[in-house]
């Protein structure tokens, strides 16, 4: 037997459309049926009942089959084709009848046989809208579900954009931080992840591949933020235990992306930056087809903004010759596919030719002057002396050389002591750059100066300085004039030769 109030909690917000030709047993059933439904619509034949259907929504329909104007068969036809799930039950007083097999046919949810016993409406009514329900409900979850996953794909975007935009501010800043250190290094960092990124395109590589490239030459340098500055920092050619130290950058850059989880992919393409095909690089010394091949293009994206770019011991190479030296060391240094991308991917790049090492900032003149100034006077050391006759030699810039010989220094310092004859030494350079301007003053053998200019220089006025000096001090001094355009200096052992 049907719990009546549980029906009622089923059908209370569920509307039905009755439909029935005897008028007697409208009556009864709809009066019936507004128990239970909080909409009854009904109709006295097939056709007025699919008027009413295709104005209006209803949960459940009721109908007798025998009916004029249009059967109840040929209604529930026109429902089904407006509305396949639609819930249908049929009332009928022949259920042998070929409209009751047609019916069934149609897709019906259920039928109650003429005249009606309420009991079986209620549980075919019971029935059906226990079906309804669930149907709802899982319409309902299924509806809620979508949103969920909206709102769940929403977050995981926004998370996806959060770590991304996270991440490359962890790596700009990173790279700023490079930057601050040493300028040179992180303007070399970005130009080997420019270089590496057109190779690994013109080999056809992924665009997931050619991004990780490109970060990894971005941050390829990192470890030398572990390099000390005496070292990092240092102009001149290295020695063997300088070397050594620079050479420890690659175990340390690979140490601190290993333990970043956003950078571990990275770690071992920068790991294996300064190895060599033939097995003589470093750290591991791996041979061919060990290094992983992203760490194969950036190794020659590397020598490549090496090789063309100015460095202080060493002139650029233009980007033809640049190229012919990479593909001269194919099997050797270098992949030889990688050489052959190479050659096609960078031989149209533009390179800016004032990039240097020289000093560009305050904060980098400072730590310039701590290699390259003079420690007594306000001139430059002879270290730097050779760096600029070396660059000269090739790019003339200062076609005037002027040399300060002080005669019997060394009796000077014998009298006066050491402490006197700084003195009298940084007095000296004081008054050679305080008259003249536009050149560089260079203190050489302890006790001599250098002077480089564009132009020949006027001593007209140093000279009665450097005249009233000398006398006061009891010393001489003389000044050999060289015309760099004639005579070729690359180096301070020639002066010291002249």
């Amino acid at each position: 037997m049907v719990d009546l109030k549980k029906l009622k909690e089923l059908t209370a917000d569920l509307q039905i459309l009755y439909v029935e030709d005897e008028i007697s047993i409208q009556k009864t059933m709809v009066q019936y049926l507004k128990k239970f439904f909080s909409l009854v619509t009904y109709a006295s034949d097939g056709l007025e009942g699919l008027k009413c259907y295709q104005k209006e929504k209803y949960d459940i329909v009721i109908t007798d089959l025998s009916m004029p104007k249009m059967s109840g068969l040929e209604m529930i036809e026109q429902i089904k084709n407006i509305n396949e799930e639609q819930a249908i039950i049929i009332t009928t007083a022949h259920s042998e009848s070929e409209y009751m097999f047609g019916a069934i046919k149609s897709g019906i949810d259920g039928y109650v046989i003429k005249p009606f016993d309420f009991q079986q409406l209620n549980k075919e009514l019971f029935k059906i809208t226990q079906k309804l329900k669930k149907f709802k409900e899982n319409e309902e979850y299924s509806s809620h579900l979508q949103d969920m996953v909206n709102n769940k794909t929403s977050q995981l975007r926004q998370m996806i954009d959060f770590q991304s935009d996270n991440y490359d501010k962890t790596l700009f800043s990173l790279v700023e931080m490079i930057e601050q250190r040493d300028t040179y290094t992180a303007g070399h960092s970005k130009r080997v992840a420019e270089y590496s990124k057109l190779i690994a395109k013109e080999m056809n590589y992924s665009n997931e591949d050619v991004t990780i490239l490109h970060q990894a030459g971005i941050l390829h340098d990192i470890g030398k933020i572990a390099t000390p500055d005496a070292v990092l920092l240092n102009p001149k050619i290295l020695n063997d235990i300088e070397y050594k130290l620079i050479k420890e950058h690659v175990t340390v850059s690979h140490k601190i992306l290993s333990n970043i989880p956003m950078f571990s992919s990275l770690a071992e393409i920068v790991y294996s930056h300064h190895e060599r095909y033939d097995g003589k690089g470093y750290p591991r010394g791996l041979k061919g087809d060990e290094i992983t091949p992203l760490a194969q293009i950036m190794i020659v994206a590397d020598a490549f903004d090496a090789m063309t770019t100015n460095r202080i011991y060493k002139a650029r190479k233009t980007i033809k010759e640049a190229l012919a030296e990479l593909e001269s060391l194919k099997y050797k240094q270098f992949h030889p596919n990688i050489v052959d991308a190479a050659l096609i991917a960078l031989k149209d790049i533009v390179i800016d030719d004032t990039i240097n090492q020289l000093p560009k900032t305050q904060l980098e003149e400072e730590r310039f002057a701590y290699f390259y100034k003079d420690t007594i006077t306000s001139a430059y050391n002879q270290n730097y002396l050779d760096v600029v006759l070396m660059k000269n030699s090739y790019d003339l810039v200062y076609e005037n050389m002027d040399i300060f010989y002080i005669k019997h220094f060394s009796n000077y310092n014998k009298k006066y002591g050491w402490s006197e004859g700084n003195i009298f030494l940084d007095k000296f350079s004081q008054i050679i750059e305080d008259t003249i301007e536009n050149i560089l003053l260079f203190r050489v053998f302890g006790d001599d100066f250098v002077l480089i200019s564009e132009d020949k220089v006027d001593f007209t006025k140093v000279k009665e300085l450097l005249d009233d000096l000398v006398q006061e001090s009891n010393l001489e001094y003389f000044i050999k004039n060289v015309n760099l355009r004639e005579m070729k200096i690359e180096n301070i052992q020639k002066i010291e030769k002249l």
